[in-house]
Formats: C-alpha cells, sequence, structure tokens
C-alpha cells in the first residue's frame, strides 16, 4: 500500500475523531427525563395486595357435555338441483334438537329448505328419514318430525335471564363431521341482524365457534339448558369468534305454532320503522330520543287505518315502553290477530294516543 493512500485515509478518520471530542453533547431541550435511576416513585415496601379468597377456577364443561349431546342431532339434507348439464344431487349438514319424546326436533329454516330428502342420525348412531312439520323464513326456525322411540329431550331455558359474560357451549354437527361442542361467552343480548333483507330479532350473540354444520343446533348455559339455536356467524377477513343464535324466548313463541299449524302466523301493523336515538333526534330536530320513527306506512293497513302518519314516532305499545325498533317489534309479535292495542305516539310536539286492531301479516 502507497504512503500517499495510506495518508489519505488516516487524515479523515484523525479530523473525525478530533472534531467529535471539541464537542459535548447536549440532549435537546423537550427530551425526556431520564427514569431509570430515578428513585421518586419506588417503594421499597411494595407488595402484591392480599386477596381474601383464590380466584374461582373456569367451570367443568364435560358434565354439560355428556348432558346435552344425546339430545343434539346431526341433519343431512338431499336437494336436486336442475342446470344445463343435467341435474346433481346436492348435500348439506345441519343439526337439531330432539324437543319432546314423540320425535319433534327444531332446526333452522334455512338447514331444510328446499330439501326433498332429510335424515336424522341420533347420538346411538340409529338414522331415521324425517318430515317437515312446519317451517318459518321470518324467524330462520323449522321443525321436523321422526318416528323413533327411547327419545331423549331437550330441558328448555330462559334466555331473558342471560348475562354478558355467562358461560355458553355450542353444540352441533360441526362440518357435517359429527356432533361436537365449543365453548364461549356470551357477549351481546337483544342483537338484530339483516340476513339477505330479512331482519332477525332478539340474537344472542357469542364467541363460541359456529361453524357450518352448527345451524339448528343449541346454544346452552351451565345447567344444559338450551337459551339459544345457533343460526349465523359473520365470515369476513380479520372477524372471530361472532356467532348468532335465536334466543330461546324468541324461539318459544314459534315453535308452538310451527306443530301446531304447520307454520307462524304473526300480527301485523304495516308501518317500516327507524329507531330514535340523541343523534337522530338533534338531527332531525325531533321533540323525543327515543323510540321507533314510522318511515313508511302501508295503504290500507291497520297503522293507516289508526290514523298513523309518516314522522310519527311510536313511544308505547300496548302498554308497553318502546325504546326502538326491536322493542315494538317484540311488542307486536306478542299480541294478537284481531286485537286492539293503545298506541302511544309522538306527532311534533304533541304526545297522541290512538287504538290499532292488528291483522295477520300477508304473504310477501
Amino acid at each position: 500500500m502507497s504512503r500517499r493512500f495510506l495518508l489519505a485515509v488516516l487524515i479523515p478518520i484523525t479530523l473525525a475523531i478530533s472534531f467529535a471530542t471539541c464537542f459535548e453533547f447536549v440532549p435537546p431541550v423537550d427530551a425526556p427525563p431520564d427514569y431509570e435511576n430515578s428513585t421518586e416513585y419506588t417503594d421499597p415496601t411494595w407488595e402484591f395486595p392480599a386477596h381474601s379468597e383464590p380466584a374461582p377456577p373456569l367451570p367443568d364443561f364435560r358434565p354439560v357435555v355428556a348432558q346435552v349431546m344425546p339430545r343434539v342431532v346431526s341433519v343431512t339434507t338431499e336437494s336436486f338441483v336442475s342446470g344445463f348439464f343435467g341435474s346433481r344431487t346436492e348435500y348439506g349438514a345441519g343439526s337439531g334438537i330432539i324437543i319432546d319424546d314423540a320425535g319433534y326436533i327444531v332446526t333452522n329454516d334455512h338447514v331444510v329448505e328446499n330439501a326433498q330428502s332429510i335424515y336424522v342420525e341420533l347420538h346411538d348412531d340409529r338414522v331415521f328419514e324425517a318430515d317437515i312439520v312446519g317451517t318459518d323464513p321470518i324467524s330462520d326456525l323449522a321443525v321436523i318430525k321422526i318416528d323413533a322411540d327411547d327419545l331423549i329431550y331437550a330441558h328448555w331455558g330462559d334466555s331473558s335471564s342471560l348475562s354478558v359474560g355467562e358461560w355458553v357451549l355450542a353444540i352441533g354437527n360441526a362440518l357435517g363431521e359429527g356432533v361436537r361442542a365449543t365453548q364461549g361467552i356470551v357477549s351481546r343480548l337483544n342483537v338484530s341482524l339483516n340476513v339477505e333483507g330479512n331482519v332477525l330479532y332478539g340474537l344472542v350473540e357469542t364467541t363460541a365457534a359456529i361453524n357450518p354444520g352448527n345451524s339448528g343446533g343449541p346454544l346452552v348455559n351451565m345447567a344444559g339448558e338450551v337459551i339459544g339455536i345457533t343460526s349465523i356467524k359473520i365470515v369476513a377477513t380479520g372477524v372471530e369468534g361472532t356467532g348468532f343464535a335465536i334466543s330461546s324466548e324468541e324461539a318459544e313463541l314459534i315453535i308452538p305454532s310451527l306443530i301446531r299449524y304447520g307454520r307462524m302466523t304473526y300480527p301485523w301493523l304495516g308501518v317500516g320503522l327507524y329507531t330514535v336515538d340523541p343523534a337522530l333526534a338533534a338531527a332531525g330536530g325531533l321533540s323525543v330520543e327515543y323510540g321507533a320513527l314510522i318511515v313508511e306506512l302501508v295503504a290500507n293497513s291497520p297503522a293507516h287505518g289508526a290514523g298513523l302518519r309518516v314522522d310519527d314516532i311510536i313511544i308505547r305499545f300496548g302498554g308497553q315502553d318502546i325504546r326502538n325498533v326491536a322493542d315494538l317489534v317484540k311488542a307486536v309479535r306478542r299480541s294478537e290477530i284481531g286485537e286492539d292495542i293503545e298506541v302511544v305516539f309522538v306527532r311534533g310536539e304533541d304526545t297522541r294516543t290512538t287504538p290499532v286492531q292488528l291483522i295477520e301479516r300477508p304473504s310477501p
């Protein structure tokens, strides 16, 4: 290596070292204080707070699973589809709940919809062909029936007593591979969800894993009681643990009618509605911050005959306070066809009352 090249390299290094030693680093004025050696907030005597009793352990799910599984069935459907290349058979998988010893089984309407043949497999591996007793697309519920002996039926629970955070199990024919159980908690109550244009009300949201094939199976509490019928799962990128079950309270209104008459008849008011909240009230200059706002009125409907108008806000129905649309839908469904109901509504600044006589909901 030449001396000239060596000097060319060493001189910049020497200058850089000299420059660095001539200046002392001064931190910026707004630099954060150095907490590493601070003792201002330390406490040499600190210990973890004492607990009077140990944290409760997780529940044992095994007794619940053992109790409920014999009451859950796998449902397989066959549908014949015609296409450009001819007809083919499509198979579907779902679940069901035995609800009495006569062979009635509740499931989802979408499980048996368009099925030409329905087969039910019991926990003891017996397989029976099932007949449809009644279906209701509005609630997504259906009842089928098998001719079998020695059936063990489920215990019906009260979903109105549920609390957010309560442990639940979803049991069903997940992925069509046999009945299995998943655990989770109740994450929301009284959920309304629009499913392909049909709004389901009073749903129980749960973190229990719900997969294709679970539809129609039970959501049960830790007493093994059916508090919901699994129906829907939100499927989207980044969404996990968001499944829904039709509450046992809602299902209990529908199932007897399906068994007795083969269909569900709904009382009908004849209005389109929107929930009033403080934001909507402020934006629209409304005089109340709650209730069900009429945004559509069907001609010759009970509501039209009672003198209700678009922009009226229903705040009481049959003695029940109405805070939102779900409250009004629930109140109407719990009424009787032909029954005269007192409706309290707000029009502008005035609160008024009118009687309305409900009729049977027209066919779509």
